[in-house]
């Protein structure tokens, strides 16, 4: 394997992809689960699928335009879901939660509508939903690493902010907090990360990568700090193993890596388990 990933430069590729991916992904995974906001990766996600069967749908309908990426129209699509979101939250204050199926909702029927306009489904649009090693290129290589340095450079600059937004938002506000920019900021880094991750992981399952990972650090962390460090641990590992075992079984790499978070996650649960009882 180590052969084909110095030959090939797809294999290349797809595991600094999936590298970058597996420390982003848990890195701000880590601070959504702890505002009970898991959900709005799903949402999010569904968003993004119908940029991607939107720009598909171009891509086929008007040849002049087949060079655009429907990566990039992905990431349009998830960054303005996310905007409606923050705003929808302001509008249901005392349910906020209702704006993530609101637009997880939208994102369903948008996907429906341009995939039957583009005469159902196709190699592409399965690529996108499940993740795909050979579709990776050297562009959405970059494209990851440029988000993955704005993920990590937003997180260190505002790590109080988003730690004191997380735990105690009301707190955070008395304190001069501009908590609406930082929310804004936060949100359209969650959707640029999970427009990237698509590739390698799928749009169905990149929630998973920013969830599972933080639920098995849960267990052992003692402090959020260290629920960070064990999440970027644990989703590195899964991402890891799920590549490895897509490429020897010819399967979809995103249902290996999330499979592997499974499998991290209930070793985790057992181990402390264990370590209890004795």
């Amino acid at each position: 394997m180590i052969e084909a990933i110095i030959q090939y430069e797809f294999l290349q590729n797809a595991f600094l992809t999936g590298m970058m991916i597996g420390i982003i992904a848990p890195l701000l995974g880590a601070f959504i689960v702890v505002r009970r906001l898991s959900l709005i990766a799903d949402a999010l996600s569904h968003v993004t699928l119908a940029g991607i069967a939107a720009g598909l749908y171009v891509n086929q309908t008007f040849p002049y335009l087949a060079w655009l990426n429907p990566l990039y129209s992905g990431m349009i699509f998830s960054v303005t879901g996310s905007l409606f979101i923050e705003r929808l939250r302001t509008v249901y204050k005392h349910y906020q939660e209702l704006a993530i199926p609101i637009i997880l909702s939208g994102g369903i029927g948008i996907s429906v509508i341009f995939i039957s306009l583009a005469d159902g489904f196709n190699t592409d649009l399965f690529s996108y939903l499940f993740g795909s090693v050979s579709a990776v290129s050297r562009n959405d290589l970059w494209t990851i690493c440029l988000i993955g340095a704005g993920v990590i450079a937003v997180i260190y600059l505002l790590y109080k902010e988003l730690f004191l937004l997380s735990f105690d938002e009301e707190h955070a506000k008395a304190s001069g907090i501009p908590a609406k920019s930082i929310h804004f900021v936060f949100i359209v880094l969650v959707a640029l990360v999970i427009a990237a991750s698509m590739r390698i992981v799928g749009v169905l399952l990149v929630s998973a990568l920013m969830t599972l990972p933080v639920a098995a650090s849960m267990r052992v962390a003692r402090g959020f700090k260290q629920t960070i460090a064990y999440s970027i641990l644990f989703g590195e590992i899964a991402v890891i193993a799920g590549l490895v075992s897509a490429f020897y079984l010819d399967l979809a790499p995103g249902g290996t890596i999330v499979v592997s978070s499974i499998l991290i996650l209930l070793f985790v649960i057992t181990a402390k388990k264990f370590v209890k009882a004795g």
